[in-house]
């Protein structure tokens, strides 16, 4: 903001007695998927409704986001820092006055400021955090920002620890790194790839479950960004040839987030991953997974079995670790003890025991199950089964009365059989002990405020042959992505997850052997009215909830 704003905008450091904590306040439209969601009040204030809401009892005017793309913006005037915080947009009305957009005019701080800013009254009215939002990145999104060359890239000596390290906790790059945080949670990102290039570092974040670049931090050095990251994560700045994993807790705006940082050694330098995880547990509800009907009632019947084990399979990023979340927050009672081994803990529920892997120290999956089985627990619940040894241990824990719940990586639910026999899983104890087999996938949601409806023609299914390959038929409504202002020209917004549940009854059980081929057990399951992860998502198709060409994207036709 200008000098003469009243507001002055601190970046905080980390500091030993808790998490790195961030100044400014996120929009309400942040909100992150298969691995996030927004605060229940930063959801209120950031829809539609409240917005017409509030603009009705205070007696103001309601603008939509159409007006604040067509109206000329002051912003010049501000700090973008400021705008996102208070979750304010200035512009000209068409007499020329200026305006204040805002999504809760109950907050008069901003509105002073912006008095103090013009030098006089402001005409304020009402707008969704959602619509301001957009319009903001919108804003930013009209800075070209100028290619950094080769030649003008300054470098720092290997053994220049210490300028790296000031670099590092200096106001420009301290700043640089809070501005990259703060817009992941604008756009709803659930990693931040920062990797380095010959002509500098590229930034990219992983938004719906696709990579979307955004401009690079100018005016400072590559290595000091990665430097930064690391002090924040507790890694080691002085190593640059091996990988280093860490993790932090950081609070951006209204959310509290827990980050998982990787780096990994490159020819042009270090790049570094961060997975935003944050801290809500608003997410975890059954509706909000989207389990069909018949796989809702599936799910909710094989949690209230005592005992067995219970897989849920898919690749990494495809929501397994909240889909446990979620099916333990409905077995969360106080007539039950749950225990949990995560890596790391991605959900905090209260009322459970979760503990964190730590091989350094040698508690690992499989040494915790082995004393988990001595503290009297109903419900044990395994982040991932990576090795035969944690295999068996959850197997026999399963076996002597204990309900299991792990995930694994496989492409289908079948798969988790043979799977399981090659990490050398006897069969007879799989077929004693497996309940059922839950495989899913994200897949992206088609925005509802710009998705199309199409009815299928006959020209239609000559011209793209995926209708016809998955069962469309002439005169069936499908549902395809446009593109607006509020999903960024993509089309889509948000992700749900596609499902397929294999609950094992005697005829599979019986295919279970040394020699055990996935595509059987398949076809068995199938037979026996199981809804695999296509038919599913085809089912959302048809729905409106997403479009063919995304389900096709994450499955594979069988």
């Amino acid at each position: 903001m200008s000098s003469t704003a009243p507001f002055r905008f601190a970046d905080d450091m980390r500091g030993d007695d808790g998490p790195a904590r961030f100044s400014a306040r996120a929009p309400g439209t942040a909100a992150l998927d298969g691995g996030g969601t927004r605060s229940s009040e930063v959801a209120d204030t950031a829809s539609p409704a409240f917005a017409d809401a509030i603009a009705r009892q205070l007696g103001l005017r309601r603008v939509v986001l159409a007006d604040l793309l067509a109206a000329k913006p002051l912003a010049e005037h501000f700090s973008r820092r400021f705008l996102r915080e208070t979750v304010v947009f200035p512009f000209q009305s068409a007499d020329r006055t200026p305006c204040l957009a805002v999504a809760d005019p109950r907050d008069t701080a901003a509105a002073r400021a912006a008095e103090l800013v013009f030098g006089g009254p402001i005409a304020m009215v009402v707008a969704s955090a959602e619509d301001i939002a957009t319009a903001l990145n919108r804003l930013s999104g009209d800075d070209e920002l100028p290619a950094r060359s080769e030649a003008a890239q300054p470098q720092l000596g290997e053994d220049d620890i210490e300028s790296l390290r000031d670099l590092a906790t200096g106001a420009p790059v301290v700043r640089a790194v809070n501005d990259l945080f703060e817009q992941a949670v604008e756009l709803r990102a659930s990693d931040i790839h920062v990797e380095a290039m010959r002509s500098g570092l590229s930034v990219r974040m992983r938004v719906d479950g696709l990579l979307k670049p955004v401009a690079e931090p100018l005016g400072v050095l590559p290595q000091a960004v990665i430097s930064r990251i690391k002090i924040v994560a507790g890694l080691n700045i002085a190593e640059r040839r091996l990988p280093q994993d860490g993790a932090a807790r950081l609070r951006v705006g209204r959310f509290e987030l827990d980050v998982r940082v990787a780096v990994m050694p490159t020819q042009h330098g270090e790049s570094a991953v961060i997975r935003l995880l944050p801290k809500d547990r608003a997410l975890l509800s059954v509706e909000k997974l989207g389990f069909a009907p018949h796989d809702d009632r599936a799910l909710r019947r094989l949690l209230a079995l005592p005992h067995g084990m219970i897989v849920i399979c898919g690749p990494t990023g495809s929501g397994k670790t909240t889909t446990l979340a979620t099916a333990l927050s409905i077995l969360n009672e106080p007539t039950r003890k749950i225990l949990t081994i995560e890596d790391p803990v991605e959900y905090e529920i209260p009322g459970i025991n979760q503990s964190q892997v730590k091989p350094a120290i040698g508690l690992t999956f499989a040494s915790a199950l082995r004393s988990f089985v001595r503290q009297d627990p109903d419900v044990i619940m395994v982040g991932e089964v990576r090795d035969g040894e944690t295999a068996h241990v959850a197997v026999h824990a399963a076996l002597t009365g204990h309900l299991v719940l792990t995930t694994l990586h496989t492409e289908n639910a079948a798969a988790a059989v043979p799977r399981l026999l090659d990490l050398g899983v006897e069969d007879f104890l799989l077929r004693s002990t497996l309940r059922a087999v839950i495989a899913q996938r994200l897949v992206r949601k088609l925005c509802e405020r710009c998705r199309s409806r199409h009815r299928l023609s006959a020209d239609d299914l000559c011209a793209d042959p995926r209708y016809v390959a998955v069962g469309f038929e002439v005169g069936e409504t499908v549902y395809e992505p446009t593109g607006c202002e509020s999903c960024g020209g993509t089309g889509y917004r948000g992700r749900l997850g596609i499902f397929e549940i294999l609950e094992l009854n005697q005829g599979i059980r019986s295919l279970i052997q040394g020699t055990s081929d996935a595509a059987v057990i398949d076809r068995s399951a199938i037979h026996g009215g199981m809804t695999t992860m296509l038919d599913d998502g085809l089912a959302k198709c048809r729905a409106g909830a997403t479009s063919v060409a995304e389900v096709l994207r994450v499955t594979t036709l069988r």
